[in-house]
């Protein structure tokens, strides 16, 4: 089992930046991939970025290819998306996410773990 809560939301202007955190509990997080997902009103959640259980591999979303970035450090059971060159359309609530599936998955449905959601605001 592992616990996660996120915190770095917040409101920005277009262009400006944010960084997500992830804060986990466990003894075990270096054994789970970890993933970025997000939620606009009205619409699905989506994928947003992927890590790899030993950070070695990333992927990302089309959308936020070369603006975000997401890494780990295993030592200190934390995650986190740094979100550079923001736009309104990235204003959503930002989930951080866990997954005991080897390599990078993408779909929600392979995140046993979720936290409870951090709100990104960005205005034009």
């Amino acid at each position: 089992q592992v616990q996660l809560v996120e915190s770095g939301g917040g409101s920005v202007q277009a262009g400006g930046s944010l960084r997500l955190s992830c804060a986990t509990t466990g003894r075990t997080f270096s054994t789970y991939a970890m993933g970025w997902f997000r939620q606009a009103p009205g619409k699905e959640r989506e994928f947003v970025a992927a890590i790899s259980r030993s950070a070695g591999s990333t992927y990302y979303a089309d959308s936020v290819k070369g603006r975000f970035t997401i890494s780990r450090d295993n030592a200190k059971k934390m995650v986190y998306l740094q979100m550079n060159s923001l736009k309104p359309e990235d204003t959503a609530v930002y989930y951080c996410a866990a997954s005991t599936i080897v390599g990078i998955p993408t779909t929600r449905g392979r995140y046993a773990f979720w936290g409870q959601g951090t709100q990104v605001t960005v205005s034009s």
